[in-house]
């Protein structure tokens, strides 16, 4: 079916809500105070009742908020969010794409880059390994089931940590409990370990990057397969990835004497 909107011929109309959604958020982009419904609607050449819809969902993932005043809408704090993420992924892949190399040559492993994207790790930089593939740049995986985010989800803010704890998006017979004594061994040891990841094909260990103001931004993790990767060699290689994250957060503005402590975020 051929959707026409806004004088825009677009192929299918999933795809055409998510053009209006785009257009809807670039009308905010002028330096001007909340726009009502009507406005937009008027911007957009769309009707008022698809534009409250959109402005309804996107309010609702935090990317528009609405004045409680004038009832009218503004970018939410999730786009200047993302807005910085941009330039923090872009930073992290030149800090760390020579650090990837070494560490997989030291190590044997497939080496990757994650940052915490609600309660999932993306993988946004990675080197395979000789012996099992992590997961492609961009891949999304539960925080709790990976040795990068549990790294993550300890250096989080006291409250968002007890947060997460309070609603855990965990299978029985795994409890809250035992993930918070977990993440109060990584504040300790200053990396993480997981000896299952993946449906227990792969065994992996990780620590912290820190940009310059001392926070954890992302953590770096080293992955093999679990017959190859037992505690002994975990614990030889969780020395050179805390080192590795430690030349990253250096690369990335950070000085050891000011950082952050743990569970600084």
């Amino acid at each position: 079916m051929l959707v026409r909107t806004g004088g825009t011929a677009v192929g299918d109309a999933p795809l055409s809500t998510v053009t209006n959604a785009a257009r809807l958020l670039k009308t905010f982009l002028t330096d001007e105070g909340p726009v009502g419904v009507s406005e937009l609607s008027r911007r957009l050449g769309v009707g008022k009742s698809a534009v409250h819809r959109l402005v309804t969902t996107l309010a609702a993932e935090g990317l528009v908020e609405q004045d409680p005043h004038t009832g009218g809408y503004r970018l939410g704090i999730v786009v200047l969010e993302l807005g910085r993420a941009v330039p923090l992924h872009r930073e992290l892949h030149t800090a760390a794409a020579q650090v990837l190399f070494r560490v997989r040559a030291q190590t044997g492993g497939s080496v990757q880059v994650g940052v915490l994207v609600g309660d999932e790790v993306v993988h946004v930089d990675r080197l395979e390994g000789p012996h099992h593939p992590p997961p492609g740049a961009g891949s999304r995986v539960p925080a709790h089931r990976t040795s990068c985010g549990r790294v993550l989800l300890a250096h989080l803010d006291p409250a968002e940590r007890e947060e997460y704890l309070a609603h855990p998006p965990i299978p029985a017979p795994r409890q809250p409990d035992d993930l918070r004594a977990g993440l109060d061994r990584v504040l300790r040891s200053g990396w993480a370990e997981v000896p299952d990841e993946q449906e227990g094909d792969v065994a992996s260990v990780a620590a912290p990057v820190r940009d310059a103001t001392g926070h954890v931004v992302a953590a770096l993790a080293v992955g093999a397969p679990v017959s190859r990767f037992g505690p002994p060699e975990r614990r030889r290689v969780a020395r050179l990835v805390v080192e590795a994250g430690e030349a990253i957060s250096r690369r990335l503005g950070w000085v050891p004497e000011t950082g952050a402590g743990p569970g600084d975020r």
